[in-house]
């Protein structure tokens, strides 16, 4: 049975986790990866990453629609982000570790992702719009990256004093 785990907020070190590879695609993962699907669903997000539930591995899940309204569902372990190209869009975004906020984010119109799937096969998935959206944020994740260091000039400074009032 899956089980739905807290997500970390922003502040919490593991968030700031340059996450290690995904080794073995064991039940254990398969457990992980079963949770944070709960999670993701039952925080009504686009994705998550494992960081963002405490764990430190190169590990996301998505569920979310690209700029054609179709829905992706899946995964990906030991992501590379090889292509991300297109319009420069500045739309915004928000994240499931910094609730409540929303800030016009600049991110490419489309992305593709290499990785691994669930069980280690190798993957490869493309993303327009929305879900491109979803692809650079995810993997920014498990770099140690948050969607607020992407951001410039006033909204900066508007998006790091909400920050500061997390805490």
């Amino acid at each position: 049975m899956a089980a739905v785990r807290p997500v970390r907020l922003l502040g919490d070190p593991v968030l700031r986790t340059d996450c290690d590879p995904v080794r073995a695609f064991d039940a254990s993962l398969h457990r992980l990866v079963d949770d944070m699907f709960a999670t993701l669903t039952q925080q009504r997000g686009a994705g998550l990453a494992a960081n963002q539930i405490g764990v430190p591995l190169r590990l996301f899940v998505y569920d979310c629609n690209d700029d054609k309204g179709r829905r992706h569902t899946g995964l990906v372990a030991n992501p590379r982000l090889v292509e991300a190209d297109g319009e420069l869009l500045v739309e915004d975004e928000g994240c499931l570790s910094f609730p409540g906020h929303r800030f016009p984010t600049p991110r490419h119109a489309r992305a593709v992702v290499e990785g691994q799937g669930r069980d280690g096969e190798p993957v490869r998935v493309e993303g327009t719009g929305y879900f491109a959206r979803c692809l650079q944020h995810e993997t920014d994740h498990l770099n140690g990256k948050v969607y607020i260091d992407t951001l410039k000039g006033p909204v900066r400074k508007d998006a790091l004093r909400a920050v500061r009032e997390l805490r």
